[in-house]
């Protein structure tokens, strides 16, 4: 039987992190993910190995600037009231 995939959701909870941490860390760290439709979905060995590199560590913890989008949001904007 094969791994199954997982939601970012799940992903964060196995390394204890938030969902928008996991965003970010396949945005600028390169963290194994698959985007599947519109969803990102990792496989827990692949990113246990990724993690064994030490390609999450970082000096300081990870603060999304607002520059960007995180990936999953990459493309939409929100609507704007009419008459604004």
């Amino acid at each position: 039987m094969s791994e199954p995939w997982l939601s970012t959701d799940e992903i964060a909870a196995h390394l204890g992190v938030t969902k928008d941490t996991v965003y970010a860390w396949i945005a600028d760290k390169g963290m194994p993910a698959h985007k599947i439709g519109r969803l990102w979905k990792c496989q827990a060995t692949e990113v246990d190995e990724w993690v064994r590199t030490g390609a999450a560590a970082s000096d300081s913890p990870h603060i999304h600037d607002g520059a960007g989008p995180y990936p999953e949001q990459a493309g939409t904007q929100p609507k704007r009231k009419e008459g604004r």
